[in-house]
């Protein structure tokens, strides 16, 4: 069940009684940080469908009255919360609009008015965690692509924040740091796509700089102003590079119809979303469109895969880190079955299921391998069980039997990620030493 399904449930135990109770029972999807406020409420996350692990992620309360979904009619999804001092409030974070922002619900008792939801904070920075509240005063921790996080403190009253900590300042005084800017870019489909753009220190419009397009991995996963010690737009743009992040379809942040949309679409609008942003930023006179590269893990290298077999020659080099390259011996071997049944549908197997066999069909880069002309390196961890090293295996394989240059590094120790220090390093060098010789 824990490979197929993701229903997980939240119980109660009376310590008089010595009873178990299941108080999300009829509930299929995730349900999980339970927490009380300071009066005995208690509130939870919830989503509503089992085998989707980007559903709506919903806060719930039960109280003598009975359960109340608080964010049931607002068009997002909540990342983490807290209860606040008084009991009156819960303050969450979630994604919106390509950033990640303080929001608050009222708690509405035994009232039957809608809850309200209000955004707390404004601004190009990332929310990150909620660490206290102190009266009309909340800390927080705060990231933006130029800078780790470190603690704010919040004014409830009018969501204006002061920093607490200044840890790294230091070392943002003795580097040179990125101009980061939003750009709205219309899709094909004529919708307004968010895209970050991220330049390099001290950047020159005179000039032409290579641009990469970042692949987000998730797929439904946040694309906002995160700071990263492996996917790090700063250390990217610092080498000269101009980096392009679209918040493609499939991610929070634009509504719960944005997010829902690439499930079963993988190679569909989000691929049309990536060639929109690599398109509008190569059209600048400032960006080199004879040296374009695509750069991704997870979803995202998935993304570099399929990329590399329809892209046009848009493209002059590739890098896949941990993405997948043939859904059927994907199907075969991840160990996450929920997410492969959902996304792309089910089994290979099962040829009356259309929206799967399209998957297969479609939307499988092996399929598109013969069209493999540019340069690709792949990165893939020796114990990723997500998505299993044959991916990245057979990848390599195909590009070195056509003759492309390829390179291929394996990190024998590492999972979907990579979480040593020392491989983070190797990781680094590789990346830039590719980019350097193809770029």
């Amino acid at each position: 069940a824990y490979a197929t399904s993701t229903n997980t449930d939240i119980f109660s135990y009376d310590l008089n009684t010595l009873t178990t109770t299941n108080l999300t029972k009829g509930i299929m999807g995730y349900d999980n940080s339970p927490a009380y406020s300071r009066y005995g409420i208690l509130a939870w996350l919830s989503m509503s469908t089992d085998g989707y692990e980007a559903d709506k992620k919903d806060l719930i309360i039960m109280d003598r009255y009975g359960k109340k979904n608080l964010t049931e009619n607002w068009d997002g999804t909540v990342d983490e919360f807290k209860w606040s001092e008084d009991g009156k409030q819960i303050y969450f974070i979630a994604a919106s609009g390509g950033e990640k922002h303080l929001f608050a619900v009222n708690y509405p008792g035994k009232s039957k008015k809608e809850p309200i939801v209000k955004q707390v904070t404004k601004g190009p920075f990332d929310v990150t965690g909620i660490v206290g509240q102190n009266g009309k005063t909340l800390v927080v921790s705060r990231t933006d692509m130029n800078h780790a996080a470190e603690l704010f403190t919040v004014d409830l009253s009018d969501g204006s924040m002061s920093q607490l900590t200044h840890v790294n300042d230091s070392i943002y005084q003795s580097i040179d740091l990125s101009k980061i800017e939003k750009r709205m870019i219309t899709t094909t489909d004529n919708k307004q796509m968010v895209t970050w753009v991220i330049y390099p220190p001290n950047f020159d419009a005179t000039k032409k700089y290579p641009t990469l397009l970042y692949c987000q991995g998730g797929p439904q996963g946040a694309l906002s102003q995160f700071y990263s010690y492996r996917w790090n737009f700063q250390v990217m743009a610092a080498q000269g590079y101009i980096v392009v992040a679209p918040n493609r379809r499939g991610m929070p942040g634009h509504g719960v119809e944005w997010n829902a949309q690439i499930s079963k679409d993988y190679g569909g609008q989000n691929m049309q979303d990536y060639l929109s942003a690599i398109d509008a930023l190569a059209k600048e006179p400032f960006a080199d469109e004879t040296r374009l590269g695509a750069v991704g893990a997870s979803y995202g290298g998935y993304s570099v895969f399929y990329l590399a077999g329809m892209h046009n020659k848009r493209f002059k080099t590739f890098i896949s880190h941990d993405g997948i390259f043939n859904w059927r011996s994907m199907y075969g071997t991840t160990e996450e079955m929920f997410f492969v049944n959902w996304d792309i549908g089910g089994a290979y197997w099962d040829k009356e299921n259309v929206a799967a066999q399209k998957s297969y069909s479609q939307f499988n880069p092996i399929d598109y391998v013969q069209n493999w002309d540019t340069p690709i390196m792949i990165v893939q961890g020796g114990k990723d069980y997500r998505v299993p090293i044959g991916q990245g295996l057979e990848a390599y394989q195909a590009a070195q039997l056509q003759g492309i240059k390829s390179r291929l590094v394996f990190l024998p120790n590492e999972n979907h990620w990579v979480l040593s220090a020392q491989n983070g390093i190797v990781w680094q060098r590789e990346f830039f030493r590719w980019l350097e010789e193809t770029l």
